[in-house]
């Protein structure tokens, strides 16, 4: 009886694992130095803060979010990443915000119906096209953003190590 109830548990255990495991990845270790990532995406805002928001836009004239984080990653990283908010919910893997590092992605549903994504930078902050403000900065643990965030995503692959540029 007491072997059949261990057993009961240990199979209800790893079934339990198995659905929780799906969703998010544990953080691997690092190859690259945060700080650098950061100092990378920090160049590529400088050259398009202020860049008004255009649905669409991808250049001076205006930008969308998608668009500005498709540039950011170009001109950081050379990695073109694909051209619209869902499809950069499909690139890289899911991550837990707790685990945030500069450089994943974040993704928001601030308004029905609206995608919007970002860039982590380290310290609650992130970089991303504002609707409102443009090219911008914004703080994480602000309320707007905290309850509208939806996931966040790795898109810089294990083992991708900085170039000098």
């Amino acid at each position: 009886m007491i072997r059949m109830r261990g057993i009961a548990l240990l199979v209800i255990s790893i079934g339990l694992a198995g659905c929780a495991s799906q969703a998010v990845m544990p953080p691997e270790r690092a190859v690259h130095q945060p700080n650098e990532v950061a100092q990378r995406l920090t160049q590529a805002f400088a050259h398009w803060k202020g860049t008004p928001y255009r649905l669409g836009g991808s250049d001076r004239r205006g930008m969308d979010c998608s668009a500005f984080v498709r540039q950011a990653y170009q001109e950081a990283f050379d990695i073109r990443l694909p051209r619209t908010t869902r499809e950069q919910q499909r690139v890289g893997q899911g991550i837990h915000s707790r685990w945030l590092r500069p450089g994943d992605l974040l993704f928001f549903r601030p308004a029905r119906g609206n995608r919007h994504v970002g860039i982590y930078m380290g310290d609650n902050q992130f970089i991303h096209a504002s609707t409102s403000a443009g090219v911008t900065r914004s703080r994480l643990n602000d309320r707007y953003w905290r309850r509208s965030l939806t996931g966040a995503r790795r898109v810089l692959p294990r083992g991708f190590a900085l170039r000098s540029q």
